[in-house]
């Protein structure tokens, strides 16, 4: 009973996979081809995409970074102040 089942779903990944190759075989005859040397590749459009995301992490890290120093320097600047006496800023 199993094998029965396998062997037509088998038998109709086969028909679609012969459908779609027929239909991608009368699409290319009617367009236009573009030669794969001004066709860019996926490999560079994925360099592409990665390039960009590190330089965005680099922005958000460098901003990160200057946003923690300004708020370390804040806080030092709050401790010492509340470690002076009023009296003593005269």
């Amino acid at each position: 009973m199993a094998s029965r089942g396998f062997l037509q779903a088998a038998v109709l990944l086969l028909a679609v996979q012969l459908l779609c190759v027929g239909a991608a075989d009368a699409d290319q005859e009617t367009g236009t081809v573009i030669p794969a040397e001004s066709r860019p590749c996926v490999d560079c459009h994925a360099f592409e995409f990665m390039q960009r995301a590190l330089q965005d992490l680099k922005k958000t890290a460098f901003n990160l970074d200057a946003r923690t120093e300004t708020l370390v320097l804040r806080a030092e600047r709050r401790a010492l102040c509340d470690c002076m006496p009023t009296n003593s800023l005269r």
